[in-house]
């Protein structure tokens, strides 16, 4: 079978730049730099799409379908800017969580839930997933379907494939996007999304999709764009797989005995209900837990400067879903206020001042040169840049609760 070609294009775009060089127009004609630019990342661009072919190809992907994808695409410039900043991981948590689990998406979220309702309930009897975190995810995402993107998800992926940061992505994502319209769930001209490929109600990405999406009212189609019931049976299908447990909480909000140890918190400290209990560990909303035997660890996502919570494996479920904490925290805490429970009891440090990204660089290269394990140098706090924060802390004699401030790192900056 021969290569689904794009020399057309190319043919055009070769008659332009040969006319801006000013071959058989007057010499005083100026060259246009960004033109020329724009048409070479175009060609480069076509070629990428004839480079992956074979693989689409070998997974099935009809030679038609390819050619229609790909007709008129070119490189969307608006993804290279987006690809280096992402909300949950570059504001403050307490910035975060306010601006999503507003009064005014709450009161939205519970008229979504009336219109809903036996949508909600079918998708947690059939999966054992709280309808209250599932309609928070939905309004998280897409703030109960009012914004789910349109941009072409073909384009967004393929600009990704083809040039930036995230390539290996943009290029597993594109192939499972192609997957998508091979299956005939969507139409090409319906198969829209977010910068980043991601779609429909609950913003899947494309091998997530495929892996988990269903078809909640029969119809043969698994359509996360216009079937609420669909969108939200797949979000649901999603987080029992990942681990998600009937009649357990995602979590507590909890106050902490003094004199507490702060090396405790982390995955290594899971410890049941009972025993969080015996360590003077109290709900702080409420009276008691409500379960013994589940297990649960101590999250300080700002350590001990603000609210504690101790967290169980259905957590870690929403986390699966967006790996921010910032993000399972805000989707946590909606469920609960869509569940008409009450806001957080303990106050957000919100005068604290945080290190940036480029601060946790530093900060996570010279804990390794003193020999602590962070996992690398992203930039990233993440479970292991954490514990070996405490670690250094309790070398030094400070409380050992995960957090860094300025301060801190001030220290490491002076080799103490």
């Amino acid at each position: 079978m021969k290569k689904p070609g794009f020399s057309l294009r190319g043919v055009a775009a070769l008659s332009v730049l040969l006319a801006g060089l000013g071959l058989g127009a007057p010499a005083s004609r100026s060259l246009d730099i960004g033109a020329l630019e724009a048409l070479s990342r175009n060609a480069a661009f076509d070629q990428f799409v004839e480079d992956l072919w074979p693989e689409a190809r070998r997974k099935g992907i009809s030679s038609k379908l390819y050619r229609q994808a790909f007709a008129g695409v070119t490189p969307d410039p608006r993804i290279f800017a987006r690809q280096t900043s992402q909300a949950e991981f570059s504001t403050p948590i307490w910035t975060y969580i306010d601006k999503r689990v507003s009064a005014e998406r709450i009161a939205r979220g519970k008229s979504m839930q009336k219109t809903h309702a036996s949508a909600l309930q079918a998708v947690e009897r059939r999966y054992g997933v709280d309808k209250y975190i599932v309609a928070s995810i939905w309004g998280m995402e897409t703030n109960f379907g009012s914004y789910t993107g349109k941009m072409s998800v073909i384009r967004s992926l393929a600009t990704m494939a083809f040039s930036g940061q995230r390539k290996k992505y943009g290029r597993k994502q594109l192939l499972g996007a192609l997957d998508i319209l091979q299956s005939g769930d969507i139409s090409l001209d319906q198969f829209t999304g977010s910068w980043a490929g991601a779609m429909g109600h609950t913003q899947f990405i494309p091998l997530t999709y495929n892996a988990y999406a269903v078809d909640m009212t029969g119809d043969g189609k698994r359509d996360i764009w216009n079937s609420v019931p669909d969108a939200l049976g797949s979000t649901a299908n999603y987080l029992k797989k990942r681990g998600w447990k009937n009649h357990m909480p995602w979590g507590w909000e909890v106050r902490l005995p003094r004199g507490f140890n702060y090396r405790m918190a982390g995955k290594k400290g899971t410890r049941s209900i009972a025993a969080w209990a015996k360590l003077g560990v109290k709900p702080a909303a409420q009276r008691r837990f409500g379960v013994a035997n589940a297990r649960a660890r101590l999250l300080l996502p700002v350590g001990r400067h603000g609210p504690a919570f101790l967290v169980t494996r259905n957590f870690d479920a929403i986390l699966a879903y967006n790996r921010s904490i910032s993000y399972a925290l805000a989707v946590a805490h909606l469920g609960d206020r869509l569940a008409g429970r009450g806001p957080f009891v303990t106050s957000w440090p919100t005068d604290l001042k945080l290190l940036s990204r480029s601060d946790n660089r530093e900060l996570q290269r010279l804990l390794s040169a003193r020999g602590f394990n962070t996992g690398g140098t992203s930039g990233t706090i993440g479970p292991r840049t954490r514990s070996a924060i405490s670690s250094y802390q309790h070398r030094i004699g400070q409380t050992p609760d995960g957090y860094a401030d300025a301060r801190l790192l001030e220290r490491l900056r002076r080799g103490l």
